[in-house]
């Protein structure tokens, strides 16, 4: 077995999960190229992070269904601002997580290219 070096420790690994082409991926790999976090979440926030997704796909469900109601304008923006809230709560949760797990575990095995990439993440839900 090859020992892995330090920095590679807490690297995201990466799966070869077979998907259908119709999931993104190139018909002709057939392979996601998944990264899967080394620190796993805990069962509570497995848990919170699903209720609270499926509770904005179904605000989204409500969405389409009040366009497809031809509803005012007005009331459709302000159902889409609640599920924007929620979804930017669930990003924020991941990315603490994220910052707590991932990223100090990195850091303590003088990782210090992770900061590039949390910088990057900060920028896109800025």
């Amino acid at each position: 077995m090859a020992r892995e070096t330090p920095a590679a420790l807490n690297q995201p690994e990466t799966g070869a999960h077979t998907v259908e082409p119709s999931q993104g991926t190139t018909a002709s790999t057939g392979v996601c190229g998944c990264r899967h976090k080394r620190t796993p979440r805990t069962t509570e926030m497995q848990s919170d992070l699903q209720k609270r997704l499926n509770r904005i796909i179904g605000q989204l469900n409500g969405v389409k269904s009040m366009i497809d109601d031809n509803r005012y304008c007005g009331d459709v923006l302000t159902q889409l601002a609640a599920a924007d809230s929620a979804l930017k709560g669930v990003s924020s949760t991941i990315l603490r997580n994220h910052l707590e797990t991932c990223v100090v575990e990195r850091i303590k095995q003088g990782d210090t290219e992770v900061i590039d990439e949390v910088l990057q993440l900060m920028r896109k839900f800025s």
